[in-house]
């Protein structure tokens, strides 16, 4: 591909916060990088999917301000990981950790234990007990 027909179709990636690099071969042949904001499929396939993150994680945020979750399954949401991938970062089965995600056992876990989920989300303990 030429350094001219990199797509650049207009709609950026991620409200504008990602752009993509390419290589390229300029007019003398040789490869060079170029950034591209990318071509209108590959955007809108990007926007749905992160629409549907965004709708994740507020759903979830609906349910920890409810009572019916605890902040575990909302800052999981929000720093984009799974039960496995969480279980792993904290050293606990996964069926710990969903059980952490009871408001209940949350709110009797050790410090040590909130100090880890903190770390797994890179955010304070006071952070992990507040979600607005």
């Amino acid at each position: 591909m030429k350094k001219e027909e990199v797509p650049q179709d207009g709609n950026n990636m991620h409200e504008g916060k990602f752009r993509q690099l390419f290589y390229a071969t300029d007019n003398a042949g040789q490869y060079v990088p170029v950034t591209s904001v990318g071509w209108e499929p590959e955007n809108v396939a990007m926007t749905q999917a992160w629409e549907e993150i965004h709708a994740k994680v507020e759903a979830a945020r609906q349910r920890v301000l409810a009572g019916e979750a605890s902040p575990v399954l909302y800052y999981m949401e929000k720093t984009i990981m799974d039960l496995p991938l969480l279980a792993s970062y904290v050293g606990k089965f996964q069926w710990q950790v969903k059980r952490h995600m009871k408001p209940a056992v949350f709110n009797k876990l050790s410090d040590n234990m909130l100090h880890k989920y903190a770390a797994a989300f890179k955010i304070s303990i006071k952070e992990l007990k507040e979600v607005k």
